[in-house]
């Protein structure tokens, strides 16, 4: 059956060009929807992690969700953050947005690559020393982080701040798509719990990341096309090359 009609579970991207490139080679059209929304912890949820921000001497972002709750929750508990507090951000994105809640020039912030291995690089000997809190989300898999952290002997604590909410998808049709991209286990998560009783019939899905593709194989999901990889570093160019393969 071909595919005319795909669903992206995101909100529309600000840049629709690689998108409408597509849809004007191919005759398809897209929709974007996103699944689930992120929401930072409130101070009631992250009190029960038993967590005081000010033990520790650094912070380990990987997203800026977790930089707007971990600022937002440690006003809301009046800890005063220290200006000697170090930040190891995974990729120069996420170190950037720290603008938002600090003075750049005047803090320790370092930046990998987005591998955890550029990381645990920042950290060296130099930093070896410190006591690290890892920001996560409800649904984030750090494994390869703190597997890394392990094998280095560092003194880290994971810490939720941010969580998952499934939104109402009622009044979606997910039969009348063809296609649907789902990037996070959420997805997932959200997907069955709107609709229970979900087939899959001779709708194609489409990965991207490896952490969604567990979850949707757990769920019992064939994927068509499994993203990123050097030959499809995008949804778009997944698609694209899908289309162009089918012809």
């Amino acid at each position: 059956m071909p595919v005319k009609n795909i669903l992206i579970s995101q909100n529309t991207p600000r840049v629709l060009t690689p998108y409408q490139a597509v849809s004007e080679k191919y005759g398809v059209e897209f929709d974007f929807r996103p699944f689930f929304l992120i929401e930072p912890l409130t101070s009631r949820e992250f009190r029960a992690q038993r967590i005081n921000i000010l033990d520790y001497t650094a912070i380990v972002f990987s997203s800026r969700h977790a930089i707007d709750a971990f600022f937002s929750l440690a006003e809301e508990l009046r800890c005063k953050i220290p200006e000697t507090m170090k930040y190891f951000c995974t990729t120069e994105v996420v170190a950037m947005y720290l603008q938002k809640h600090i003075v750049y020039r005047k803090r320790k912030i370092f930046y990998g690559t987005g591998t955890p291995d550029s990381v645990i690089a920042l950290v060296g000997p130099k930093h070896k020393g410190e006591k690290f809190l890892i920001t996560t989300s409800d649904s984030s898999n750090n494994e390869a982080l703190t597997r890394l952290f392990d094998a280095q002997k560092l003194n880290y604590t994971t810490g939720v701040f941010v969580k998952s909410v499934p939104q109402d998808l009622s009044g979606v049709d997910l039969h009348a798509y063809d296609m649907i991209v789902l990037y996070n286990p959420s997805d997932v998560k959200s997907l069955y719990e709107n609709f229970p009783a979900f087939e899959q019939g001779d709708i194609k899905f489409v990965s991207y990341g490896r952490s969604i593709v567990k979850a949707m194989e757990e769920a019992g999901l064939t994927i068509e096309v499994k993203a990123p990889s050097p030959e499809v570093p995008s949804v778009a160019r997944a698609i694209e090359l899908y289309l162009e393969n089918q012809q």
